[in-house]
């Protein structure tokens, strides 16, 4: 209490100060005097309005509290009223044991009374089980299937009722109950005669609902009351803990899997044929089964859907059982092994024909199929697609044997091959025609099968050029170590480079056909190919150009020799390249043009490297003039017979490099510096020892002035482009010190 005073007075004091603060701010500004009574009035109805908001709030307040008090005292009355109600129940409750004890022989009475109205009731089916049994098994033999069931059910209710009775007994006697038993022991016996009679009904329904559909109905509807006779039964047993005997039944679940039975047998029925009788077997069994089902499932849409209960969903069901029974057989087919293309086959109908509008995804079945699972599990479609790259991948490797040691016989044959505008065989074509089916049947299965299958293939092709390398190469040794054991070995080479060029090309041309396909190991396959089999085009020419330049190499011996003046070896060395290109006009264009390239190169790096070796020297300058004209002329008339031989190339040609350095040997003393510089500001990269081999040629230089016009030559700072001159490496320099 001391506390709130102390606030209370705190909250005072705190409340007039902010008021004199309040009133001070307001006086001290300018003009405020002469409002004073406006203010005055304004705080006063401030003042009033507080009041009436704090009057309002203590009101609710009370008001409250006196809601609050009233409810308490409602309660407390609701308790003593509860109390004295309790107090009046147990008071009840002492009088109820002896209330039991008084009434136990009514409830005696009561249970004598329930079992012999119960044994009145059932009188008639307990004098008659014997004449009832046989009458039923009488009616199930003539098919009368309603009366049957009718019959059945009233000895089936009598026994379950007396059972009944005998359960609820505090003290059971179990020789009443198995002598209870046994007397209606032949009614399960005529249970089981109908459950067999119904399945031999639904075993056939798809024959019987085309020929006698009210069968197919009155089978269902015995059905449907054993069914609510299962449920009827299931919930006493859980109320009274009594179970029927038989129950419950299940004969709704019993049709489903004779269904999927009858399903299951007309699938493995519909194989007449074996692997040793036909090769396609597996196909013409796929297109029955295909057959098969799409005509039950008509009947099913048509006649089955009117006969069965809506709650079946038969046309979803019929169509749930034959999936999983062709799921099941399938997959039995395929862990009994399958060979050959039968993996294909397989995979084609289950990826493709399965799906199709002529099977499930026909329009009239797709809202029943949409929800289905896979026919095949992912990891059984997988080895299947495994073991078909496998086989492929086998054939590849013993087809391409075949065909290389094919390609080596022909080699080596004393046949000429035949003579064409390009000569080449038909083993790259037939690859790629390999490759082609091959896609073409991956296409009938899947994309992703396609992009495998084509990695693969392409794989195979590459692969296919190590062991083309290793013949071409067996190939050449046999030929240089005997010319004369191979006839043709030009005319082969040929056929080799354009078969080389036509592996290539043709790889080019089944990329462009999957050019929308985004896979970078497909795009870095086909790299490789084309690296593969250029470098291979490459080294092959290496091998064709060796015959030519064995050839040569005694007549390229013979330049700026003693010789080179009487025997005249450029004339020899331009009729052997003309030679020789009267073959190689067989090579297909690109071809054609590398390899004028390459013999263009080769031989001016060769006269070039003949012409710097220093095997002659001139004594006087008329000599070393009549020499440079000599060269200038061998150098023009090279530079004709490539031009004629291919007018199109785009290679450095090295007897420019040639005429070039001629006109330094023919020049005059005062031009000779202007020459040289000429050479170097065109071939940056010629060395010292070039030059000075060069210079050494002339017969008027000394040492001296071969020095020192080497000395005076300006070389490029920065070699901007290769040339010739840099793969031109003497084995011995020229013994002239000099420092650029």
């Amino acid at each position: 209490m001391g506390t709130r005073r102390v606030n209370m007075r705190e909250l005072e004091a705190a409340a007039k100060a902010s008021a004199t603060a309040k009133v001070t701010n307001t006086l001290n500004r300018p003009g405020q005097l002469e409002k004073i009574e406006q203010i005055k009035q304004g705080f006063v109805r401030k003042k009033a309005s507080k009041e009436a908001l704090l009057k309002s709030a203590m009101q609710q307040q009370l008001d409250g509290v006196r809601i609050g008090l009233n409810q308490l005292h409602h309660c407390l009355e609701d308790v003593s009223e509860i109390n004295i109600s309790m107090k009046k129940m147990f008071e009840l409750f002492t009088d109820v044991p002896d209330l039991c004890k008084r009434l136990n022989d009514i409830k005696e009475e009561n249970m004598r009374h329930s079992q012999y109205v119960t044994a009145r009731e059932n009188l008639k089916h307990i004098f008659t089980v014997p004449e009832s049994v046989e009458k039923t098994k009488l009616l199930i033999n003539e098919g009368k299937l309603l009366h049957t069931h009718q019959c059945l059910r009233d000895l089936e209710n009598s026994r379950d009722d007396l059972l009944f009775e005998l359960h609820k007994l505090p003290n059971q006697n179990p020789y009443e109950n198995s002598m209870m038993k046994a007397y209606f022991a032949d009614v399960q016996v005529l249970s089981n005669l109908l459950e067999k009679q119904l399945t031999f009904i639904l075993s056939r329904t798809l024959n019987t609902v085309r020929k006698d559909p009210t069968v197919i109905v009155t089978a269902l509807r015995i059905i449907e009351r054993e069914e609510k006779a299962d449920e009827e039964s299931l919930k006493q047993h859980k109320q009274t803990g009594f179970l029927p005997i038989g129950r419950p039944k299940k004969w709704k679940e019993m049709a489903f899997q004779i269904l999927e039975k009858s399903v299951s047998s007309k699938i493995e029925g519909t194989q007449v044929e074996e692997r040793e009788d036909n090769k396609h077997w597996l196909i013409r069994y796929l297109e029955l089964i295909r057959m098969t089902l799409l005509e039950d499932l008509r009947v099913v849409k048509t006649l089955c859907v009117p006969c069965f209960p809506p709650s079946y969903n038969i046309m979803d069901k019929f169509i749930q059982i034959y999936h999983g029974c062709l799921s099941i057989h399938l997959q039995e087919i395929i862990q009994n092994g399958l060979k050959g293309n039968e993996n294909v086959t397989i995979l084609s109908w289950v990826l493709k024909t399965y799906k199709s509008r002529d099977m499930l995804g026909h329009p009239d079945l797709m809202t029943h199929t949409e929800n289905l699972p896979p026919l095949l599990p992912t990891a059984v479609i997988d080895s299947l697609e495994e073991e078909y790259l496998k086989t492929i991948e086998q054939n590849y490797m013993e087809w391409m044997q075949n065909t290389l040691k094919s390609e080596k016989e022909e080699w080596r044959s004393y046949t000429e091959p035949h003579s064409e505008s390009y000569s080449r065989t038909a083993a790259p074509i037939i690859i790629f025609q390999m490759i082609d089916q091959n896609l073409q049947v991956a296409k009938t299965i899947s994309e992703e099968l396609t992009i495998k299958s084509l990695n693969l293939s392409i794989e195979q092709v590459i692969l296919y050029a190590d062991s083309f390398r290793e013949g071409i190469i067996e190939f050449k040794n046999k030929y240089f170590e005997d010319r004369k054991q191979v006839v043709y070995y030009t005319q082969y080479m040929i056929v080799i480079l354009n078969n080389c060029l036509q592996l290539q090309e043709l790889g080019s041309q089944l990329e462009k056909q999957y050019t929308n396909t985004s896979s970078h190991d497909l795009s870095r396959n086909f790299n490789r190919l084309r690296y593969t089999y250029i470098t291979l085009r490459n080294d092959s020419v290496q091998y064709l150009l060796e015959e030519l330049f064995i050839d040569l190499d005694q007549h390229f011996d013979k330049l700026f020799t003693s010789q080179w003046y009487e025997l005249n070896p450029a004339d020899t060395i331009y009729v052997t390249i003309e030679d020789y290109f009267q073959d190689y006009r067989k090579l297909v264009e690109s071809n054609y043009k590398y390899v004028v390239e390459q013999v263009l190169s080769i031989v001016g790096k060769r006269y070039l490297t003949a012409m710097l070796s220093k095997r002659i020297s001139f004594k006087t300058y008329e000599e070393c003039t009549k020499a440079a004209q000599r060269i200038m002329e061998e150098a023009w008339r090279f530079n004709n017979l490539f031009a004629n031989l291919y007018n199109e190339f785009q290679c450095e040609n090295h007897f420019d490099a040639v005429i070039m350095l001629a006109e330094v040997l023919k020049s005059d003393d005062d031009m000779l510096s202007f020459e040289l510089h000429r050479v170097v500001e065109k071939y940056p990269d010629i060395t010292e020892d070039h030059l000075l081999r060069l210079l050494s040629f002339r017969g008027d230089l000394s040492k001296s002035d071969i020095k020192d016009k080497v000395l005076h030559v300006d070389k490029p700072k920065v070699l901007h482009r290769s040339t010739v001159f840099k793969t031109l490496v003497f084995p011995k320099l020229v013994n002239i010190n000099l420092n650029f």
